[in-house]
């Protein structure tokens, strides 16, 4: 049977109320193609790590687990907040940098299946969560691009270079899961649900600001358009309700922080003391010039990858037919963030993760290619690639 396809003439027409391009509701069966090619890359990559562990004597579970960020996370699952760290220099880290929709759901499902305890019970949400969001990846590139192309969108997701933290117990999967299921709410019109999956997202991650404004935007061109054409704007009122809900989980955190610190800019005092500020890319330019200082080549080999993720980036709004608005939107502004604030270089890669439509141009061209095998050796290499990585980084020393 021939692939059935959803390319919409235009990003407007995608999102038209009642536009004819609207493809019928996808289901699990439909999904399935795109669930089980995410969970083969993922498995390659823990049995990479597995292997390489037992190789070198240690323990690779307990890395998914109990490193990094995982630990914070944990703590408040089990404690709540209130816990800080005295650096040697000096600095303050509070747990009150770390959003609390992951630890609430650790410690309802320790409470639900005690054996799994906490740590047991983040690896679970987090790998749950990962099939929600290969699941909601799928649905965004099948809807835009036909399914093939979003088979290929979510088994590339999993097979990104910092993949290995989407099978950690960390965030990155629950939101872009949040996320993900967000955007196609925005495309299939279904405004209140992407309000409500917004404030979810709010309340897991920071980067939660793109995704307000994906809908933010999307919701005001709308609305300009409605009025220019004489449209009464009341019959846009669910629109304006879902978007009124989006950056609620995300102020309301903010507003928590605040309140608990008697400080209205609490949280962002929190996140600097932990290093993490917009300085419009100042600490970014810094450590390139830092790497040309100590090896050339180092610093071009920056460059390049600079050069490279900007092409990406004018690739997704150049390419035909358009990505819509609200998808756009939101996968500019996660790279914006990722490169504008000051925190540790070396977490930039994992916080682009979730602008999973970076990966659209890709899964687009491999979706069309003449030989069908080609498209499963650039997967099954970039497997093997991400896997390495993956057991390399993890096994190491560095944060992700």
């Amino acid at each position: 049977m021939p692939e059935t396809k959803a390319v919409p003439p235009s990003w407007a027409a995608a999102l038209r109320p009642g536009s004819a391009s609207r493809p019928p509701a996808l289901s699990l069966r439909d999904a399935a193609p795109a669930l089980l090619g995410y969970v083969a890359v993922r498995i390659t990559g823990i049995a990479i790590l597995l292997i390489t562990a037992s190789v070198t004597g240690k323990d690779g579970m307990h890395r998914l687990s109990g490193r990094w960020d995982s630990v914070w996370y944990q703590r408040i699952a089990e404690h709540g907040y209130g816990y800080e760290v005295r650096l040697p220099d000096g600095t303050l880290h509070s747990d009150l940098a770390f959003f609390p929709l992951l630890p609430a759901l650790e410690r309802g499902l320790s409470a639900v299946v005690p054996p799994l305890g906490v740590a047991g019970a983040g690896l679970l949400v987090s790998w749950l969560a990962s099939l929600a969001a290969a699941g909601g990846i799928f649905a965004v590139g099948a809807r835009l691009y036909g399914r093939r192309a979003g088979v290929l969108l979510a088994v590339l997701w999993g097979v990104y270079p910092t993949a290995f933290v989407q099978s950690m117990a960390y965030t990155e999967t629950l939101f872009t899961a949040l996320a993900a299921w967000a955007l196609y709410a925005v495309l299939t019109d279904r405004w209140i649900t992407a309000g409500v999956l917004c404030i979810g997202a709010g309340l897991t991650r920071p980067v939660a600001a793109a995704l307000i404004a994906a809908i933010g935007v999307t919701a005001l061109w709308r609305l300009v358009t409605a009025w220019r054409g004489g449209e009464p704007l009341r019959t846009h009122r669910r629109m304006m309700a879902g978007t009124c809900l989006a950056p609620l989980g995300w102020l309301s955190y903010i507003v928590f922080v605040a309140v608990r610190e008697s400080a209205p800019f609490a949280y962002f005092d929190v996140q600097a003391a932990w290093n993490n500020r917009i300085d419009g890319g100042a600490a970014l330019a810094a450590f390139v010039a830092e790497q040309f200082s100590h090896n050339v080549l180092a610093g071009l080999g920056l460059c390049a990858a600079f050069a490279f993720l900007f092409w990406v980036v004018w690739l997704c709004v150049r390419q035909r037919p358009r990505q819509p608005l609200p998808v756009i939107v939101y996968c500019v502004v996660v790279v914006v963030i990722s490169l504008i604030g000051s925190g540790y270089f070396g977490s930039r890669p994992r916080l682009m993760m979730p602008a999973f439509p970076l990966l659209l141009p890709a899964a687009v061209a491999l979706a069309g290619a003449r030989r069908r095998v080609v498209p499963a050796v650039v997967v099954g290499v970039a497997a093997l690639a991400s896997g390495v990585y993956g057991a390399f980084t993890l096994l190491g020393s560095g944060p992700p």
